[in-house]
């Protein structure tokens, strides 16, 4: 539960809270509990809820994009234009630069016009074999005649071969002076400019597809049990507030880092919306079971006593209740309380947590500000008495 969520269940809670802690007394005897009583505002306050609580090892990582391209030069020239700007949408084959050629287009024009000249040669070779078949069939030449013809096609076509694979890679090398998207995507990175000079491995732009996103996590190895492909992932992110995503676990690593002692774990993310960007820090948990628990924030209990504790506001006066704690959701700061207390019942948090058992409180819904005009400031709890 968000401190938003737990903030409005107190206001829903605060309403019968006064009314019990002034009902069925005496006109005098309320005006007296009311003089003495310390003023709380809903900082110092939560609520006990019921709600789905889900257990498993916590984590932190980071957000990387899942597919993600770094389209690098494949040979040495002057950029001459580049087509986009980092943030860019892109489709695949989609041109991004153009580097000068030099002199490859003239290598590809030879070559090409070596196949040409391979290829007539090729045939002129066969037509003179067929002529040589012929004559030999009617006793006009030796069999050594023949042979030469043969001989000739042969070579003809190792030629042509030759020259067509000059061809291919003079094309290969042309085409690489044209720089392309290797799929659909977004550039996330622009490196280079026309004018520089780039050489054969020279970062020029980064494609990214951000449909989807992968989380790297690394969790204890004593938790590794309880991991397994397939299990949620519930996760939140700076800059998000409360949010959470979802995501599924794909891959567990089989080695453990020998110095942290932790296992890489990588979740696939659908990142429909395109909301989430790599590099973000993440933390959260995964799912291993969900239950509906009676929970409230870690701030609530008191476990400096033999039994854990929390400080109760019940018909308008504190009192300390001893609870059964059960488990906990480290990312979501909440804990389980099994025994002790209800639904619905207000707990004291922050400053309020140092006022003594019986002493009687008054709660401020915001917007009544009456009392706190009038109410100086208690030195020990940091709320108003009234």
């Amino acid at each position: 539960m968000s401190a938003y969520t737990v903030r409005a269940a107190i206001l829903v809670a605060l309403a019968s809270t006064i009314l019990l802690s002034c009902g069925g007394q005496p006109d005098e005897a309320a005006a007296s509990t009311a003089a003495s009583a310390v003023t709380v505002g809903p900082d110092n306050l939560v609520v006990v809820t019921l709600q789905p609580l889900t257990s498993g090892p916590a984590f932190s990582g980071t957000l990387k994009h899942e597919r993600e391209a770094s389209v690098r030069a494949q040979l040495a020239g002057s950029v001459l234009q580049a087509y986009v700007d980092q943030g860019q949408t892109v489709a695949a084959g989609t041109i991004l630069a153009r580097i000068e050629a030099g002199g490859m287009d003239d290598t590809y024009l030879s070559a090409r016009s070596s196949v040409t000249a391979a290829q007539n040669s090729l045939a002129i070779a066969t037509r003179e074999l067929d002529r040589a078949q012929r004559l030999h069939e009617a006793g006009a030449i030796a069999e050594r005649e023949l042979e030469m013809s043969r001989a000739a096609v042969t070579n003809s076509r190792a030629v042509l071969a030759d020259s067509r694979a000059r061809m291919a890679s003079a094309g290969k090398q042309l085409g690489n002076a044209t720089v392309r998207a290797p799929f659909a995507g977004v550039v996330g990175q622009k490196s280079v400019s026309a004018g520089d000079v780039v050489q054969p491995g020279t970062l020029l732009f980064t494609v990214v597809d951000p449909g989807s996103m992968r989380l790297e996590a690394w969790i204890p190895v004593d938790q590794l049990r309880e991991v397994r492909v397939g299990l949620p992932v519930r996760f939140s992110v700076s800059g998000y507030g409360d949010r959470e995503f979802l995501g599924r676990v794909t891959r567990v690593s089989p080695v453990v880092d020998p110095v942290t002692r932790q296992v890489q774990i990588v979740a696939s993310i659908p990142n429909a919306g395109r909301a989430l960007v790599g590099g973000l820090q993440a933390t959260g948990r995964l799912s291993t079971s969900t239950r509906n628990a009676l929970v409230a924030p870690d701030a609530a209990i008191d476990e400096r006593g033999s039994a854990p504790s929390v400080l109760r506001v019940k018909r308008g006066v504190v009192e300390r209740v001893s609870v059964v704690l059960g488990a906990r959701d480290e990312a979501g700061e909440l804990v389980e309380i099994s025994a002790g207390v209800q639904a619905g019942d207000t707990l004291l948090v922050g400053a309020a947590r140092g006022m003594t058992p019986g002493t009687p409180v008054r709660i401020v819904i915001p917007g009544d500000t009456t009392a706190l005009r009038s109410a100086p400031a208690s030195p020990s709890t940091g709320v108003s008495p009234r």
